[in-house]
């Protein structure tokens, strides 16, 4: 960690980088929501943790986006000259209207709830070809082996990336994460990410050139097309946003599952409570509520407004902390406990306003198979260390590098095999 980043941290109101922080921001998101929930900090931006500011400002349209500002002033001006930066700066979520409107638009169709519910038999297909090959082996990394690998294949079928290149984008540890962060990042992270930056852009760029010539139904073609029809989206735009597709198309959805499956674990009753009824539908929301995989959203004012009894000045910027949301009291009772059961959940976990993610549905029809489905055939798996797992050390995102595990009678590896009661989809 360099000293601009402690420095820039210590500007927080809570230690972002320290270990009691990573394993457990909750007790400071409730802290900071009783004592300050619209907090300036010296940093350049306000941090919002109270549900009905994070409602107001994630829903009205005098707060936008801001990238290249929120960058400019945590890490200067030349940061927007990184290669990786200047990709990001193109990035739909980074967009206002109407260059949002249009980007977004292309994409809407081929993420509407139709589209994404006749997925499901390919998504099940995906979790039992991973668990047959993990129980094959006798042993399992919850994350690398079982979490990473459906979102991840499921992307990869949307964009249309051949079968044969599909390894190099198995091997994302959560480092670009960083990026995301309201601190400097390092130079020889910087430079990392600008190198693999630059490899999946020339990776996407021949996607790209690939499906003009040779069309296919997947969004790698409708992004080539849209670039013929429309003078303004330069092959820049397009690969920009076909990475971006990619990470936001699957890191969220590892996170979410291996966060679920953690308090899963941590909670035997309602553990108990999801093997004996598995097809419960409130589950997945109250995952997100509980342990959101994104704790942090970002938007800048685009005029002077009003939030909480503070006026937020045009051009400032707020960190909307979800996961301080998420648990608010005032909306979740008992918010620290996990309840599968409880109703009226909409956690901020997919954003809101226009920038609602596009992907919300699949990524909870995802969890909803790879968790159902791990612990029909998997009944006794249990993790190998549910005190102190390997947490990704940042802010913005959250979740596990890591998360072993170990079943004891060993069951058949065969998805047809045995039958504890539980639906295939």
């Amino acid at each position: 960690m360099t000293n601009s980043s402690i420095q820039a941290a210590a500007e927080l109101p809570f230690d972002v980088l320290s270990l009691d922080f990573i394993r457990d921001p909750y007790p400071a998101y409730h802290r900071l929501r009783r004592e300050d929930p619209m907090h300036w900090c010296s940093l350049g931006f306000y941090l919002a943790s109270r549900h009905a500011d994070i409602a107001f400002i994630l829903r009205d349209h005098r707060f936008g986006k801001d990238f290249g500002g929120r960058l400019r002033r945590s890490s200067g001006d030349k940061a927007l000259e990184e290669p990786v930066y200047q990709s990001m700066l193109r990035w739909m979520v980074n967009q206002n209207p109407p260059a949002h409107t249009r980007l977004r638009g292309l994409l809407t169709k081929a993420f509407s709830n139709r589209s994404i519910e006749d997925m499901r038999p390919r998504i099940q297909e995906i979790v039992d070809q991973t668990l047959d090959q993990a129980m094959a082996r006798g042993r399992v990394d919850l994350i690398a082996d079982f979490a990473r690998r459906l979102p991840v294949t499921v992307i990869c079928d949307l964009l249309g990336i051949p079968e044969n290149d599909r390894q190099m984008f198995f091997t994302d540890g959560g480092e670009g994460a960083r990026l995301l962060e309201p601190l400097p990042v390092p130079r020889a992270e910087l430079d990392s990410a600008n190198a693999g930056n630059i490899a999946i852009a020339e990776y996407f760029q021949v996607l790209l050139e690939l499906r003009r010539c040779k069309p296919g139904n997947d969004l790698t073609t409708l992004m080539a097309r849209a670039g013929q029809e429309e003078a303004r989206l330069l092959d820049e735009d397009l690969v920009a946003n076909l990475i971006f597709l990619f990470g936001a198309g699957h890191a969220t959805t590892v996170y979410l599952i291996g966060n679920a499956l953690l308090a899963l674990y941590r909670n035997p009753d309602q553990l108990h409570l999801l093997k004996s009824n598995p097809t419960l539908d409130t589950a997945v929301d109250e995952f997100l509520r509980y342990d959101s995989p994104l704790q942090v959203t970002t938007r800048t004012a685009l005029e002077d407004v009003v939030v909480g009894g503070m006026t937020i000045k045009k051009g400032e910027h707020i960190l909307c902390l979800i996961g301080a949301g998420n648990r608010d009291p005032d909306v979740y009772p008992n918010p620290d406990r996990l309840d599968i059961t409880r109703k009226g959940v909409r956690p901020f976990s997919f954003g809101g306003g226009i920038h609602f993610c596009l992907g919300a549905q699949l990524a909870r029809i995802e969890a909803e198979i790879a968790i159902g489905t791990l612990l029909r055939r998997l009944p006794d798996l249990a993790p190998d260390d549910l005190e102190t797992p390997d947490w990704l050390p940042t802010f913005v995102l959250r979740g596990l590098k890591t998360l072993p595990a170990s079943w004891g009678a060993r069951p058949s590896n065969s998805s047809q095999a045995v039958d504890y009661g539980y639906p295939t989809n």
